[in-house]
């Protein structure tokens, strides 16, 4: 499944936040692959925690080639002591196994998830130890796909946002204010963001 964003949604997020007009035509076009698959996703991202790019590439290659494929079953009979040769912490592995059981128990169905309001299926994850709701909404965006995703808990959104409206602070009020405007362009407003804060991007 692949995110887009049309030409028309671009327009009406400038219409409702007149800031992001000089990104309207500067900005490449917004696409990326989703995960679509959910327990796949928040695999990687839990391997990924706290983690450079590149060392969460090597550390998800050797689980791979030690699981051969990465399932609930595959991880939940793994041994302890080869995932942690991989380069997994023991609060990783932790993680990981608890997600596995959540899976196979059917206390989390994750292909349903994907057919739940963005909230519900925020409150389902958090309930899993090791997954926050930044985590969460991370997976809403880039495994599901979401269109109105804004995270107050993401350091370069909020810093995307000081940029935009030229301020030295945000408080969550304010980001809530800013949230309703974008609202439901959130996830385009997300990847603007995120361009501007990593200087992909310039404010006019």
């Amino acid at each position: 499944m692949k995110f887009s964003v049309s030409d028309q949604e671009k327009k009406a997020l400038c219409r409702q936040v007149p800031e992001f007009r000089s990104f309207l035509h500067s900005a490449a076009a917004e696409e990326f692959e989703c995960f679509g698959d959910l327990f796949h996703a928040l695999v990687q991202s839990i391997i990924s925690q706290q983690l450079s790019v590149r060392v969460a590439d090597v550390i998800y290659g050797r689980v791979k080639a030690l699981l051969g494929e990465i399932t609930a079953e595959t991880l939940a009979a793994a041994d302890s002591g080869a995932l942690r040769a991989c380069g997994l912490s023991t609060k990783k592995i932790e993680y990981l196994k608890r997600i596995a059981e959540a899976e196979l128990s059917g206390e989390v169905d994750f292909e349903s998830l994907a057919h739940l309001e963005d909230a519900e299926v925020i409150g389902r994850l958090v309930k899993l130890k090791g997954v926050g709701i930044w985590t969460a909404e991370m997976l809403l965006i880039f495994a599901l796909g979401r269109r109105d995703v804004l995270s107050f808990r993401d350091l370069g959104i909020r810093r995307g946002i000081m940029m935009l409206l030229k301020k030295d602070s945000l408080s969550e009020e304010e980001f809530e204010e800013f949230r309703k405007r974008c609202s439901p362009y959130g996830t385009l407003a997300s990847l603007w963001l995120w361009k501007l804060k990593d200087g992909g991007l310039t404010v006019s």
